[in-house]
């Protein structure tokens, strides 16, 4: 069984979707509405708020600075690859930055790899709960966000990375 829920953020609507689990839902995905590649609910998942709300509690005390790392439980998904970099990404620490390329690097992978590493990274189904946002380009600029520009550098704000303008 799918489950979902929607909820409200500073980066608008995000729909959290996942399967049941012994701690509550393993979370499989977390988007935002009109990024890229943005899941949408479908008629055979089930709407279930209630068991969604310590995930959601998680994500407004990410949002309001009250907590800076999420302890959730995460389905599988992804191939080997994909979960090869995605497990980088989850050891970026909060109000950080890394290249593509020291993610490269630190998935053991030879520096001809970047795009494919960052096609990866684009792939993340766990926006925000998987920072891939903590990710720029190797000039410092603000690159490759599925949620777009503006929401990547709100995060990176709210993370103390970024001066909000």
């Amino acid at each position: 069984m799918t489950m979902y829920a929607t909820v409200d953020s500073p980066l608008g609507e995000l729909l959290l979707v996942g399967a049941p689990s012994t701690r509550g839902p393993a979370l499989t995905s977390l988007t935002m509405a009109g990024q890229r590649g943005e899941t949408r609910p479908r008629a055979d998942w089930v709407e279930d708020r209630p068991a969604f709300a310590d995930i959601a509690a998680q994500l407004n005390a990410y949002f309001t600075g009250a907590a800076t790392a999420f302890d959730i439980e995460r389905g599988v998904t992804g191939s080997e690859f994909q979960r090869r970099v995605w497990s980088v990404l989850d050891t970026i620490p909060y109000g950080t930055t890394v290249t593509y390329g020291e993610v490269t690097t630190r998935a053991g992978m030879p520096r001809e790899r970047v795009r494919a590493v960052a096609s990866a990274i684009g792939a993340n189904p766990l926006s925000i709960i998987r920072p891939c946002h903590r990710v720029i380009g190797a000039n410092g600029s603000l690159t490759g966000y599925a949620g777009g520009l503006a929401r990547k550098q709100r995060l990176l704000e709210i993370e103390g990375v970024l001066l909000a303008t």
